[in-house]
């Protein structure tokens, strides 16, 4: 069932599917959270897809913002409900236009499903701050994903440094795989470890933040090392009885190694938007492994800035080299040989000597 509001309010909004919800048979709401996307209309049909494809696991109410023309000079707003066509939630479109664009949180909580968790999703650009940001503020989860974002390690950086409880990225939401398979090779008999090494493409958060991972974990230094990708394509552990290797060049299937051990095949996909979502609702308390990772990143990052803004040094006085034995043998004559009289170091005596000399 679909239903086309134009110029309406949320009141008429929360009618509208009330009415539907009975027309369908279901008169209770029968949803566990709301799930706020706020997106554009360039990149609202992928989200929602993601969005449905998860709501078959999370039954939810999808309220999708999308801000049209906020330089407007009248507000309006328009609404597009979707019940029992693409899942078994609720699916509303909020297109916002004027100054009602400024203000997208007074027209999503009167939607908000009563007594249920919040979880705001961007699946483009991210926010300045998500726990800031007044639609982020409603939510008990906040998801961005740093990948999407124009300059992707900048952005990193920048959800680093204003990190809140609630706060996850699909960056690290696809690293699961890669921990778990690491967790589980790890659990058996393996020589100490003395560092590690993870290869990605050169602008790879999730690669960054598997690193960090590894160092706060493991408590060994973790080296990021550039590769053509996709993505993550390898992590090399390295230990005193040889090298502990994950490869996984082709984004599909990973090669586990270990030393004195053939080399075992394992199914590594590099998974969908719907499956990373899907995984990201299913816990709704804060990611504290998450939060020490991007602590341990923000750090590296902060101490890499401070090693760069360091002056050069100041390049100091040229100091002479050190006379050989010859040379010193014979300065040290030199030092000890009377100086020679001259006239005007004993003018007096001189005239008197020439007196002397006259007189005889």
């Amino acid at each position: 069932m679909n239903i086309d509001l134009t110029s309406t309010t949320t009141r008429r909004i929360q009618e509208a599917l009330t009415q539907a919800r009975h027309q369908m048979g279901g008169p209770t709401i029968g949803m566990v959270l709301t799930l706020v996307i706020v997106t554009d209309e360039s990149a609202q049909y992928d989200s929602l897809r993601a969005a449905n494809e998860a709501a078959r696991e999370h039954p939810c109410r999808i309220l999708t913002v999308i801000s049209r023309d906020p330089r407007g000079s009248s507000s309006r707003l328009d609404a597009e409900i979707r019940i029992g066509e693409t899942g078994p939630g609720e699916t509303v479109l909020l297109r916002m236009y004027g100054p009602l664009a400024q203000h997208a949180d007074s027209v999503v909580v009167p939607l908000l499903v009563p007594d249920a968790p919040v979880v705001v999703w961007w699946p483009g650009q991210p926010p300045e701050d998500p726990a800031e940001d007044p639609l982020g503020a409603l939510g008990q989860r906040r998801v961005t994903d740093c990948y999407a974002a124009q300059d992707r390690m900048e952005t990193l950086c920048r959800l680093s440094r204003a990190y809140a409880p609630g706060d996850t990225d699909f960056a690290w939401t696809r690293l699961t795989p890669w921990r778990t398979l690491l967790a589980a090779s790890l659990d058996q008999p393996t020589p100490s470890l003395r560092s590690a090494e993870v290869l990605g493409e050169a602008d790879s958060p999730s690669a960054e933040l598997l690193a960090a991972w590894l160092e706060v974990r493991l408590g060994i230094p973790a080296h990021r090392r550039v590769s053509e990708g996709p993505g993550i394509t390898a992590v090399v552990l390295h230990s005193d009885g040889g090298e502990l290797t994950i490869t996984r060049p082709d984004g599909r299937v990973a090669t586990l190694g270990r030393p004195g051990q053939p080399d075992r095949y394992v199914s590594l996909l590099r998974r969908p938007i719907a499956e990373l979502l899907a995984e990201e609702l299913r816990r709704l308390d804060p990611d504290e492994v998450y939060h020490e990772a991007v602590t341990r990143f923000e750090k590296e990052q902060s101490r890499r800035s401070a090693l760069q803004a360091v002056p050069a040094e100041t390049p100091l006085p040229a100091v002479p080299a050190a006379p050989s034995e010859e040379g010193a043998a014979a300065e040290q004559e030199q030092a000890a040989e009377p100086a020679p009289e001259t006239r005007s170091s004993a003018p007096g005596k001189g005239r008197q000597h020439n007196r002397k000399k006259a007189g005889s």
